[in-house]
């Protein structure tokens, strides 16, 4: 018996708890294989034998005043096709997302999204045997308003 598979719209704001960014607008893109993260100022470094890469992300669209600085453990560099075609080498973190109360472990591919209408895309190997995704609504899973401040520290 297969389990029952929870409906999310062609965008949802999710969470990246261990990163810091309580919130994002993510485009759910089944088109994409993997998933992606606006970042910027990225660097790589050394921590305990570990290569780390250090971060900074703009969480809203339009708003560059709001930075989040994050860290992770790099697990990958790989070579991406973006939106235009072209092969880009991105490094790749794992990281937890959340989305209405669950939580699951997704890789990210860290790139410059400044011009691109969403900060994140949840590519379809993050959705993959967890959820249908109804192209024609929005924010399913998510509310539209955005979190209150005390929300976001909790």
């Amino acid at each position: 018996m297969s389990k029952s598979l929870s409906i999310i719209g062609w965008r949802e704001r999710v969470a990246l708890p261990d990163l810091g960014i309580a919130q994002i607008k993510a485009k759910i893109d089944t088109g994409a294989r993997s998933s992606a993260l606006h970042a910027f100022d990225v660097e790589t470094f050394s921590r305990d034998d570990k290569t780390m890469v250090r971060f900074k992300v703009h969480p809203y669209q339009r708003d560059t005043h709001r930075t989040v600085c994050a860290e992770a453990e790099l697990i990958d560099q790989r070579q991406v096709r973006n939106s235009g075609g072209h092969a880009q080498l991105r490094p790749v973190i794992q990281t937890m997302v959340e989305l209405n109360g669950e939580r699951w472990l997704i890789e990210l591919t860290l790139t410059n999204r400044d011009v691109m209408g969403f900060r994140m895309l949840l590519g379809r190997q993050a959705v993959r045997k967890r959820f249908l995704v109804d192209a024609g609504r929005s924010f399913v899973q998510s509310s539209t308003r955005k979190r209150t401040i005390k929300q976001m520290i909790q």
